[in-house]
């Protein structure tokens, strides 16, 4: 694992992410505190979340009925 400081950090971001893509764990300081971590990202595995669009559950029956004309009654019944 590796510390540096932040200015060392915004310096040479890119050189830092190289290592960190390889499986280094960067410690960014302020003075001597430590202010962040820098760690590889783990994507979760491809189809492990639904792309946009996808169902998460089945789709639902809708009966015939559903789609019927409505009788003047019914309206009524609502205050409409």
């Amino acid at each position: 694992m590796t510390t540096i400081a932040t200015h060392e950090a915004k310096t040479h971001l890119s050189k830092y992410l190289d290592r960190v893509q390889h499986g280094e764990t960067i410690i960014i300081t302020r003075g001597r505190k430590p202010m962040a971590k820098l760690v590889p990202f783990d994507a979760p595995p491809p189809g492990s979340i639904p792309k946009v669009g996808e169902m998460l559950d089945e789709p639902m029956d809708i009966p015939a009925s559903a789609f019927a004309p409505m009788e003047s009654g019914d309206l009524s019944e609502w205050g409409l």
